[in-house]
């Protein structure tokens, strides 16, 4: 199975609904809540991916974006493949 992992807020209702999406498909993720890490940390991540809203999700180290662009890859079926 492929590695995931949101980069989320405590108060971010897309957070939620990108993990609800992730567990509905039984997918195990790795949550890195940056209201809970260094402030170096959301700046390491927006260098990374020039964003700067969250969630912020990888699957296999690959930059997906955020709910938005996990639930179209839902949508359009191309999510399993990614995830397998």
């Amino acid at each position: 199975m492929a590695e995931v992992i949101i980069y989320s807020t405590t108060v971010c209702p897309y957070c939620v609904r990108a993990k609800q999406l992730l567990e509905r498909k039984g997918v195990a993720y790795k949550e890195i809540n940056l209201s809970k890490e260094a402030p170096e940390v959301r700046v390491e991540l927006m260098q990374r991916t020039n964003h700067r809203t969250v969630p912020q999700i990888f699957i296999n180290d690959q930059f997906i974006g955020g709910f938005d662009q996990l639930y179209a890859l839902e949508r359009e079926g191309k999510l399993n493949e990614l995830l397998a």
